[in-house]
């Protein structure tokens, strides 16, 4: 039977999946990563789940890869290495994503929260790439990701010299939207999360959509993006029923249609 690696709960729309390695402060293995990317698309396929949130331990989210992988992998090796593929898989989920984040989220850990659309995280998080104090890089997403997220000389000074900044840090540079008391970390972002998994499911496709193409994109291209989802969301019954429900002072019902 497989080791369970990441643990599974849902409460109405909302699934929370949290990271199970104690034993080695939920460092993501290729088993962690491939449990948790199997577990995303299944959430992904069910229409009964409007969002999910990933969450860690008290002292640790994530804290890092698994050295002792990537101890024994050689050239030929880290050219065949699946874990890149199961990277794509996970940046390819459809629904919005959300870390909740207390203690040290380094190396992978930080990529898997920067690859979330929303940052949580309670007072004591630390969010760093310290690859380079092991003669390695970031490899998973971390040089791109974080420059789009705060900038040139933020980014490069984290990944030039592996320091790892503070919650508040993270909060200034724009690394996180809120930050918490570590007890409530986890509680606020199943509430966000839930808040946003009333919405209709079309609408929320299209929105993320446009905000992940303004990371990969230029503007005038964005712009023509954002219209086309915001034109083709015209033809949906959800948009029908959103503004009657407005004009008629009720909640809608959406169908996902």
């Amino acid at each position: 039977m497989e080791t369970p690696l990441i643990l599974q709960q849902q409460r109405l729309r909302v699934v929370t999946l949290t990271l199970h390695r104690p034993e080695a402060r939920n460092a993501l293995s290729t088993p962690c990563l491939e449990q948790l990317v199997h577990r995303l698309e299944q959430a992904d396929a069910d229409p009964g789940v409007g969002a999910v949130v990933i969450a860690g331990a008290a002292r640790f989210f994530a804290a890092g890869a698994d050295l002792r992988e990537l101890q024994q992998q050689d050239l030929p090796a880290a050219l065949t290495d699946r874990r890149p593929l199961l990277w794509q898989r996970l940046a390819q989920f459809s629904k919005p994503l959300l870390a909740a984040v207390n203690g040290y989220a380094l190396g992978a850990g930080c990529e898997l929260a920067l690859a979330c659309d929303i940052i949580i995280c309670g007072e004591s998080a630390r969010f760093g790439l310290p690859e380079i104090t092991l003669g390695l890089m970031p490899g998973a997403g971390g040089t791109q990701r974080l420059i789009r997220c705060v900038g040139k000389s933020l980014a490069c000074q984290m990944v030039l010299t592996g320091e790892a900044i503070n919650a508040a840090r993270a909060l200034q540079a724009g690394l996180v939207s809120e930050v918490c008391v570590d007890a409530l970390t986890l509680e606020r972002a199943q509430q966000i999360a839930e808040r946003i998994s009333l919405q209709a499911p079309l609408a929320l496709r299209a929105a993320r959509q446009a905000l992940k193409q303004a990371e990969e994109i230029g503007l005038s291209q964005g712009l023509t993006f954002e219209r086309q989802q915001f034109v083709a969301l015209a033809a949906t019954d959800d948009r029908r029923e959103g503004i009657a429900a407005f004009f008629e002072k009720r909640t809608p019902n959406y169908q996902g249609r």
